[in-house]
């Protein structure tokens, strides 16, 4: 059995500019109002990490994860008075395709919040079981995130091991973690392509349209 884990904004989801937008104007009604928003230059790139680092620098104390649940819902709010989120091309189609194939099951790892990744994921109609979709909510480093979408998938499927693992993603930062973890990798859009260029990715799609799992299975060395 294999796993493929789905990184969600702009992988599957077309929701870089709500998600931005809304986290944003978010730290600025909680009185977050010096934002360092260069997101490349931050250690970890989660939504939780990223709001620690400028919660820290603008009120000079320490951060604590129970500030998030306010945080979080008004968010949510903000995304969901915006321009409704669609699927990356093909995406839908592809989910539904690893969902019936008998040799791979599939989880969610995103360094978004959680209710505003169900938001994502839901307006732009993508299957998903909520206990497989993974979020910073407690959670700074993309490696712990990915982690634990894996052991999630395990409980889940009632599976000890995978075989493979194959993690997809937009950014540097996605490529970073699956390397970090051992993991084969799939990049997916061209806003980073040029980064994707550089560390020489085996496999790499514009959109889901031009998926094809043989070729990729071909590329990565997946039997």
């Amino acid at each position: 059995m294999k796993l493929i884990v789905f990184d969600i904004d702009d992988t599957l989801t077309k929701s870089e500019y709500q998600h931005q937008l809304a986290y944003v104007n978010t730290m600025r009604e909680f009185g977050i109002t010096e934002i360092n928003q260069n997101w490349k230059t931050y250690e970890h790139h989660t939504d939780s990490y990223i709001l620690k680092e400028n919660y820290e620098n603008n009120f000079s104390k320490k951060f604590n994860f129970s500030f998030i649940e306010g945080f979080e819902n008004r968010m949510t709010e903000l995304i969901l008075s915006l321009k409704k989120v669609s699927e990356i091309k093909g995406a839908k189609n592809n989910i539904d395709y690893f969902m019936d194939r008998p040799d791979y099951v599939i989880s969610f790892a995103t360094g978004s919040l959680l209710k505003p990744a169900f938001i994502k994921l839901h307006q732009s109609g993508i299957k998903h079981s909520k206990e497989l979709v993974v979020g910073s909510n407690e959670i700074y480093e993309r490696e712990g995130i990915v982690a634990k979408a894996i052991e999630r998938a395990k409980d889940f499927y009632n599976i000890k091991s995978f075989d493979q693992i194959i993690s997809v993603g937009d950014g540097i930062w996605d490529l970073r973690t699956a390397q970090n973890l051992g993991l084969h990798f799939i990049g997916i859009g061209m806003k980073n392509y040029s980064d994707f260029e550089k560390e020489k990715i085996k496999y790499h799609i514009k959109d889901w349209s031009q998926f094809d799992l043989v070729q990729a299975e071909l590329k990565l060395g997946i039997n």
